[in-house]
């Protein structure tokens, strides 16, 4: 069985994420290699976290922003070889690649699309065997087996994501796959919502500043590496200003979809820009929706959160498995 096999055999059932041994193809991620003896340098003049911390051992989430603070992609930054990679939603890819590029200038670096060079997937349950033996306890601690890069996720229950060519993948799964679950992307997706980590897709390009999406807290933002495009916002939120939003995870009720960009209204938001917007969303295994949203922290505290409008479906907000300082007051 080959990768291209796996991705059309991934079940749309939304239980997989229940599974107790299962693989799902990640097949939405872009991958960005960053090549050249000024790699690190390059990017750390570009990303919020410090790319000298990434290892083989180690990867991080980073966030890239304009000047003015606002992100325009999430990173997971991870190294394979000698070569760091940029994971992030591959409809964002061709947007960020450009703009990137533009950085360039004389610098000893080169960025390339790798998406379809190497294959992701997400991992969980008793599949991970002793694999768990050789990552390391902490989340997005990295290891490399057989030609795989193995990147730990957080969550509630041990959870790995693979990066590797795609046949190495597919005989990953191989002796797994009569026991195990191939399970569709959702499945991951909504883990990732459960342990609180978002995303920026093309809806919410420039939409929030990385604080808003928690990342103060997930460790993708460092307050010491020195300078870095969109450095003055964030560090001023830090230490100056008053953070107005927060991420949550939240439940839709009905049947209305809603995505990425949606926006959120209540009654209790004093904002010109509306209560809140959707991050991230997946089927949950009743046929409901579990989302991410970016809310207004004071009208998210008195409830009655709503999708678009008064008359849409409620959104029942809840804080993210860790601890966020405004949720706590």
């Amino acid at each position: 069985m080959n990768w291209n096999d796996l991705l059309q055999q991934a079940s749309p059932d939304t239980q997989a994420a229940e599974a107790n041994c299962a693989l799902a193809p990640v097949a939405s991620a872009g991958l960005i290699r960053v090549q050249g003896e000024d790699a690190r340098t390059f990017l750390q003049g570009q990303l919020t976290n410090d790319i000298n911390e990434v290892s083989e051992e180690q990867a991080q989430l980073s966030a890239w922003c304009t000047p003015k603070g606002r992100m325009l992609a999430l990173f997971l930054v991870f190294q394979r070889g000698d070569d760091l990679y940029l994971q992030l939603p591959r409809e964002r890819l061709d947007a960020v690649l450009k703009r990137l590029r533009m950085f360039v200038l004389r610098t000893r670096v080169t960025l390339e699309d790798a998406s379809d060079a190497l294959a992701i997937a997400g991992v969980w349950g008793y599949c991970l065997g002793s694999q768990l033996e050789s990552l390391p306890e902490q989340d997005f601690g990295a290891a490399n087996l057989n030609g795989l890069t193995l990147i730990r996720f957080p969550g509630a229950s041990p959870r790995v994501q693979i990066i590797g060519e795609p046949e190495a993948l597919a005989n990953f799964w191989q002796p797994l796959a009569d026991e195990g679950t191939l399970a569709h992307e959702q499945s991951w997706t909504l883990h990732n919502i459960r342990a609180g980590l978002p995303t920026v897709v093309d809806a919410t390009a420039e939409a929030f500043i990385p604080q808003m999406l928690n990342l103060d807290v997930l460790g993708g933002i460092s307050f010491t590496k020195g300078c870095y495009t969109g450095q003055e916002v964030v560090a001023r939120m830090k230490y100056l200003g008053q953070l107005k939003r927060r991420m949550y995870l939240a439940r839709l009720s009905g049947e209305t979809p809603a995505a990425p960009g949606d926006a959120l209204w209540s009654k209790e938001s004093q904002s010109a820009q509306g209560a809140g917007r959707i991050v991230l969303t997946a089927k949950t295994e009743d046929g409901g929706q579990e989302t991410l949203v970016v809310a207004e922290i004071s009208a998210a505290k008195k409830g009655g959160m709503r999708l678009t409008d008064e008359n849409g479906p409620e959104v029942v907000l809840s804080p993210p498995p860790y601890e966020v300082p405004e949720l706590n007051d």
